[in-house]
């Protein structure tokens, strides 16, 4: 062998003993034997203060400014004589369209009319929702009986005549028949009145005379179904559905509220951060933001109109009321964006996310300017930030993060 070979593999041996001392002295180091000095990752370093602050996790949302959902309305029987514009606001004791040349009414309330009104002595929520909207247009609708009182009816067929002001009866004769007629009288049942009932007495039919009378429609103390639309409140013409002489048993006019809001459309995982009256921040489309608050969130999970593809997933409605409606009055419709408010953390300890380091036993640590490590225990998440608690780490300690 050579003078030069020699040479040439002594220097590699030297080389690899010194790489061994050197791996030696890292080892120890990492074992805690010396202080590891603030890591450079090659560059130069970057420290950030701890903070105390608040962290509120936030979901953003495509969103439809409008007047909310639409709800169909139909007329019963009869033929389409006149219809509404689109845009129209409908309130109490308005018609809302007219069906045989005979305006439909809107009234507010819960229950809808489902059978005629037309004997004294029916009992009903539906009778309750006439006597609370007369009164509300003023007219004198008489003392209603109490609730648990007892009034009859005609058995098996819904009507009663429970005693009333004002009201006229004719007494039976000795034999037990009214005078004039042979036949006996009908057999009755009583009924009591239940919580959020009323009852059809003289008095109400009188009043019902009086608002048909000035509603256009024949005052002849008799209410039919088709006479009344009850909706929870007033309302805004969607859209106009039917035209002159259709049938008024399909659709006639789609109404929404008169209130503008946002409607958002979320599947059920990203709905967590959605809070019924919770606040929320709305980006119009000319980057302007106004502030909401969230009315309500659905319950039941649908898949998207129109969507049936393996994609599309099933999504909750949400629904969010602009809190200065001034902000978009120049608006009928438009996109938006929406960012909801979740969970939230006030007056923790945070760092930037990059300042954490993944520990090998497991868990997440901080190094501090000086080169300490320090185990932490880390919270919320939000938008680069993170919470985080841990012995020796105070508001203002400075830590390694990347740049």
């Amino acid at each position: 062998m050579g003078s030069s070979s020699a040479r040439r593999l002594t220097a590699v041996a030297a080389v690899v003993a010194l790489g061994a001392a050197v791996a030696g002295i890292l080892l120890l180091r990492s074992a805690g034997d010396e202080p590891a000095g603030p890591r450079t990752g090659g560059g130069t370093v970057h420290t950030v203060a701890v903070t105390r602050t608040d962290l509120a996790a936030t979901t953003t949302l495509p969103g439809a400014l409008g007047y909310g959902v639409e709800r169909p309305v139909a007329g019963g029987g009869g033929r389409v004589t006149w219809l509404p514009k689109s845009g129209a606001v409908v309130s109490r004791g308005r018609q809302l369209f007219r069906v045989d040349d005979r305006p439909v009414v809107l009234f507010y309330g819960g229950t809808p009319l489902f059978r005629r009104l037309d004997t004294p002595g029916i009992v009903g929520r539906d009778v309750k929702v006439v006597a609370d909207n007369l009164r509300a247009l003023g007219y004198d609708i008489g003392p209603q009986p109490a609730v648990g009182a007892t009034v009859t009816r005609p058995a098996g067929g819904g009507h009663s005549s429970p005693p009333a002001a004002g009201a006229t009866t004719v007494q039976p004769d000795a034999t037990g028949s009214e005078p004039g007629n042979a036949s006996p009288p009908p057999q009755t049942t009583p009924v009591k009145v239940r919580k959020g009932d009323a009852v059809l007495t003289t008095s109400l039919i009188g009043a019902i005379r009086r608002w048909q009378g000035k509603a256009g429609l024949p005052p002849s103390g008799v209410l039919d179904a088709g006479d009344v639309v009850v909706l929870p409140h007033k309302v805004r013409v969607g859209a106009v559905t039917a035209h002159l002489g259709d049938e008024a048993a399909a659709p006639v006019v789609s109404v929404t509220p008169t209130t503008k809001v946002v409607t958002v459309q979320a599947q059920p995982l990203e709905a967590e951060s959605i809070r019924s009256a919770g606040k929320a921040t709305v980006t119009l489309p000319d980057g302007a933001t106004t502030r909401g608050t969230v009315t309500s969130v659905g319950r039941i999970a649908e898949t998207p109109q129109g969507g049936a593809g393996p994609n599309d997933q099933p999504e909750l409605t949400a629904t969010v009321r602009i809190d200065d409606p001034a902000k978009v009055r120049r608006l009928d419709a438009a996109p938006v964006q929406v960012e909801f408010t979740g969970e939230v953390r006030r007056g923790v300890l945070a760092v930037p996310v990059g300042a954490l380091l993944a520990l090998s036993e497991g868990g997440y640590g901080l190094q501090t300017d000086g080169g300490d490590l320090v185990a932490v225990t880390t919270g919320l998440f939000v938008k680069g930030m993170v919470e985080i608690r841990g012995t020796g780490i105070a508001e203002g300690t400075r830590v390694v993060t990347t740049s």
